[in-house]
């Protein structure tokens, strides 16, 4: 069952990210915790990356825009939430789930997360019948965590001292021990932060390796926010951290970054604000003539 899950699943196989497609639903505006090179005030339709959305819409909204878009028959098998907060730190996230589950059963359900308080809601996540999720994991050491992370609110608690790095590791990995355990497909995605967790990156790879994560994602930085004064990572420094991780597990080498709001296969990556916009545009001049 997990084998056909992945091979479907454009983001956990190479050979199906251009022959099947995705949906990401900016369903999550609020998040738990702050990494230091993360910024979701801007919009560009120019613009690909994490926490980059057109608008937020309503667990309503979110599933009229799935049945438009598989209307479309991009042979879309995953429907996905990817933010731009973190969906766990948002009820609309699990609203918006269990529509999905009810009326599109057969399409496989994914989540994005930063672990935090995945454990707490592991049940409510396989009540909503999600088979993949993908946990950003950036650090192994506490050290490190401290430089990426400027805070995290846990348990109606904000922390801003270094107890945050500490809860959050140990929440992230317990989070992933306790969902491989539940029998979800799991990813990791590791953020390479050049100067910054050089070092943990192989490391995380073995702890991946060790719990049995079905798969790596290694992506570069973008720097901006807090980061953006670090120096972007070449591809040849990318290609040589993927090469000694995949010593110890499989490691995804196809990915694009998407946004929030992303649909279509990888290789398309549609806005899909322009989109509607354009099919809107369409149905209004057919009517006129």
């Amino acid at each position: 069952m997990k084998n056909k899950i992945i091979a479907k699943h454009p983001c956990f196989t190479a050979s199906g990210h251009g022959k099947f497609g995705r949906i990401h639903l900016p369903v999550a505006p609020n998040c738990n915790i702050q990494c230091n090179y993360c910024d979701r005030r801007y919009d560009c339709v120019n613009e690909s990356r994490p926490g980059i959305t057109s608008k937020i819409l309503t667990p309503a909204e979110a599933v009229d825009r799935v049945r438009l878009l598989l209307e479309k028959n991009r042979n879309i098998t995953v429907i996905g939430i990817a933010g731009p907060g973190d969906p766990l730190a948002n009820e609309q996230t699990f609203v918006t789930l269990q529509m999905l589950n009810r009326e599109f059963p057969d399409i496989i359900l994914c989540l994005s997360t930063n672990g935090l308080v995945l454990t707490e809601r592991l049940q409510d996540i396989i009540r909503c019948g999600v088979q993949t999720i993908t946990v950003t994991i950036n650090a192994i050491k506490i050290q490190t965590a401290l430089k990426i992370y400027k805070w995290i609110y846990f348990r109606g608690k904000a922390y801003k001292n270094d107890d945050r790095a500490s809860i959050l590791l140990s929440q992230q990995w317990r989070g992933v021990n306790n969902a491989i355990d539940a029998g979800l497909t799991v990813k990791v995605n590791t953020v390479y932060c050049s100067g910054i967790n050089d070092e943990d990156i192989p490391l995380i790879a073995q702890e991946c390796s060790c719990l049995g994560v079905d798969v790596m994602n290694i992506i570069p930085l973008i720097p901006q926010a807090d980061f953006s004064n670090l120096t972007p990572v070449s591809q040849d420094m990318l290609h040589e951290m993927r090469l000694r991780c995949s010593q110890h597990i499989n490691i995804m080498t196809h990915c694009r970054q998407c946004r929030a709001d992303a649909c279509g296969s990888l290789n398309e990556d549609i806005d899909m604000e322009l989109e509607l916009l354009y099919d809107r545009i369409q149905e209004e001049y057919c009517d006129s003539i």
